[in-house]
C-alpha cells in the first residue's frame, strides 16, 4: 500500500496528486503526475495548487498532465490495509522459555547500558 502524501504548501492538508520539480539549468518548472516515492528535491502538490502554480519571472512551466484528480485509495490499497489489520489482530505465538544457562563466576555481567563520563 502506498501511503498518502500531503501537499507541501504551507497550511495545506490536502492529499498530493502532482509532483513539481525545478530544472535549474533550463529555468523550467515541471509539474506532472505524483511520483511513486517522495524525492528530496521535488515538491508534492494537491490538485488546487498544481493547477494554479506560477513560476518565478523568466521561468517556463511545463504541465505534463493537465487534469489532476485525487482518486482516493484503490481496491488494491484497501485489500492490503485489510490484510495488515488481520495480521496485526492475530495472536502472537509465544516461544517456549529456555532455561537459564549457568554463568561463570569469573565472567562479570555487563548490561547493555553504560554510564559514560562527559569529562575527557
Amino acid at each position: 500500500m502506498i501511503p498518502s502524501r500531503q501537499c507541501t504548501k504551507t497550511a495545506c492538508s490536502r492529499a498530493a496528486v502532482a509532483t513539481l520539480t525545478y530544472v535549474y539549468a533550463d529555468s523550467t518548472v515541471v509539474v506532472g503526475q505524483l511520483s511513486f516515492e517522495a524525492e528530496p528535491h521535488s515538491y508534492d502538490l494537491c490538485a488546487h495548487h498544481a493547477e494554479r502554480f506560477t513560476a518565478p519571472r523568466g521561468w517556463d512551466v511545463v504541465h505534463i498532465q493537465q487534469e489532476f484528480e485525487d482518486n482516493g485509495p484503490s481496491p488494491d490499497d484497501l485489500d492490503a490495509l485489510a490484510r495488515a489489520v488481520r495480521e496485526a489482530g492475530r495472536p502472537v505465538a509465544q516461544a517456549p522459555i529456555a532455561e537459564p544457562r549457568p554463568s561463570l563466576a569469573s565472567e562479570p555481567r555487563r548490561g547493555h547500558l553504560r554510564v559514560v563520563s562527559s569529562e575527557a
